[in-house]
């Protein structure tokens, strides 16, 4: 449901995200910090941020989303913990597994797991999704940190917005990409197709551009390289857009060997690829989570090994291309 609210004179100057708060009061100021994030309030026909002041007369439109399920149900899933206090809990997410409920996904999200295994996880974040402080794409596995409390997920998140927390991931790409390689190229979504992101860097054409594009920086660290054909790459994101190291690495030519949405499934390969063939989801672990704890300021670091699926295809790619130098 969209409604539009008009900016009174005793509220000019204030931040966006006070002023709702104190206008929208069956949402928390998180919940709409969640929703100028997620694209869903414009001020003036644009999008927003939390920290822009408002303006006397100005057309503040709200959209939230309509919750699938107020109440998620607890889930007996499988979900391996790391680390867990009264605060927050790291968790190795698997891969097929979504975040929290959306339309076609009901049941079996990380946060029906969450409430199965959580006996003190606050309805934090909407109620539909407690405590989520960053997301990773479904067929993305590894290390996600959650909050227990709405004091965590304040601070949690507003390292994620200040690029306070270190995030890397191991992806497998087609062709050969450098270490030290970077890519600074907004993201926003697709123009023709909406259930896509895209990428179109500085002096692409109007029409390139992708819908409310925002900042997003990807850099590669290390790289080792499988010929000139595939490369197994360290990624370290500085920001946190949709798909983002998806639709940078596929925009400079180097698409995520498996991803059927950016170009990373090829119907012919050499049969020293065919491991390659034996993947149903994209190559992609998000390995290693840094990030200072939200109540107590200790810096934590969590990693994650590769999942079975993606090092066994690792093995047999290394074996049959490698194995004459083992």
């Amino acid at each position: 449901m969209i409604q539009t609210l008009t900016v009174p004179e005793e509220s000019d100057g204030v931040r966006l995200d006070r002023f709702l708060a104190s206008v929208l009061a069956d949402h928390s100021r998180s919940q709409i910090q969640r929703l100028i994030k997620d694209g869903h309030i414009q001020v003036a026909g644009r999008a927003a941020k939390s920290n822009q002041p408002v303006k006397t007369g100005q057309a503040i439109s709200v959209d939230v989303p309509e919750a699938v399920d107020p109440v998620p149900s607890a889930e007996a899933l499988p979900l391996p913990i790391l680390y867990q206090d009264a605060d927050l809990i790291v968790v190795d997410k698997p891969a097929g597994m979504v975040v929290h409920p959306a339309a076609g996904h009901e049941s079996g999200t990380l946060v029906n797991a969450l409430l199965h295994h959580v006996d003190d996880l606050s309805g934090i974040g909407g109620e539909k999704r407690p405590g989520i402080v960053h997301r990773l794409d479904r067929g993305t596995s590894g290390v996600m940190v959650v909050a227990k409390h709405d004091k965590a997920h304040e601070e949690l998140a507003r390292q994620f917005h200040d690029r306070e927390v270190e995030k890397e991931y191991i992806a497998l790409v087609w062709g050969e990409v450098m270490a030290g390689r970077r890519i600074d190229a907004p993201i926003g979504r697709d123009p023709v197709n909406r259930k896509k992101m895209s990428a179109a860097g500085p002096g692409a054409p109007e029409r390139a551009r992708a819908r409310r594009s925002r900042e997003a920086v990807t850099r590669i660290v290390r790289a080792e390289h499988f010929g000139r054909t595939l490369t197994l790459a360290h990624v370290a994101i500085h920001t946190g857009r949709t798909h983002q190291i998806r639709v940078h690495l596929s925009a400079i030519g180097h698409p995520i060997v498996g991803d059927p949405v950016y170009g990373g499934v090829h119907r012919r390969v050499p049969g020293d690829l065919r491991a390659v063939t034996h993947l149903d989801r994209p190559f992609l672990h998000a390995a290693r989570l840094v990030f200072t704890h939200p109540i107590d300021g200790r810096r934590m670091e969590f990693s994650s090994e590769l999942p079975s699926d993606l090092q066994r295809v690792l093995d047999e790619l290394t074996e049959q291309i490698h194995g004459d130098r083992l």
